[in-house]
């Protein structure tokens, strides 16, 4: 079998940021953040072409306190970036018996497989089930920006979910051209909590597993 040609998606994001610059039009975006620090050059980034609302949706953040300081640090996030376009802030219900229901039978397998492609469709799908329902131009997701995540798995996710919902998913790879270093130093700048796992027990898991080896 020959190997399947990987998507840039940055490329197909430029086409259309050149096409709304073009057009002078700020279409609606609903961007799903997991956290303050992946979403500082994110927000830098798209709130130039994009009204935004950021979306907090992520069952999988465990422990509860956890989830509670990622929220607080993004509400503050917002309100001190100086940001073209406004962006307001949207929290999701926290399910965590949703994540752990999606991860039944799939809870020893490392990060980065299967668990983390169904993790990337719940959250995904909520996020494009809101869009639509709130009339957005667009959804997408902050996920892209890290260099420990999928983002051609996102793609694909985030196109089907908005398929199946009739809504726009914005293509996105932030991490490229140096987006996760931009976010590292926006980080630095605003003093940001900077969590040292993805957010669920699995993954916090593998990372007191890998401490322990060292």
């Amino acid at each position: 079998m020959g190997s399947v040609n990987k998507v840039n998606y940055q490329i197909q994001l430029d086409k259309i940021l050149k096409k709304l610059e073009e057009d002078h039009t700020a279409p609606r975006l609903l961007l799903h953040s997991c956290c303050a620090p992946c979403s500082s050059y994110v927000l830098e980034y798209l709130s130039n072409y994009f009204r935004i609302t950021v979306f907090y949706y992520n069952p999988n953040i465990s422990p509860e306190a956890e989830y509670v300081q990622r929220v607080q640090e993004l509400k503050r996030l917002i309100e001190e970036m100086p940001l073209r376009h406004p962006v307001t802030f949207q929290e999701g219900a926290y399910e965590p018996e949703r994540f752990y229901e999606m991860a039944r039978g799939m809870e020893t397998l490392p990060e980065g497989q299967e668990r983390c492609f169904a993790c990337y469709r719940l959250r995904l799908g909520e996020a494009a089930i809101i869009a639509k329902a709130g009339n957005y131009d667009y959804f997408t997701t902050t996920l892209s920006i890290s260099p420990l995540k999928n983002a051609q798995k996102l793609n694909e996710i985030g196109n089907q979910v908005g398929q199946e919902q009739g809504i726009a998913f914005l293509p996105s790879d932030f991490k490229k051209r140096n987006g996760y270093k931009r976010s590292l130093e926006l980080s630095a700048e605003y003093h940001l909590y900077r969590q040292n796992y993805c957010g669920c027990v699995f993954s916090k898991r593998e990372d007191t597993a890998q401490e322990e080896r060292l």
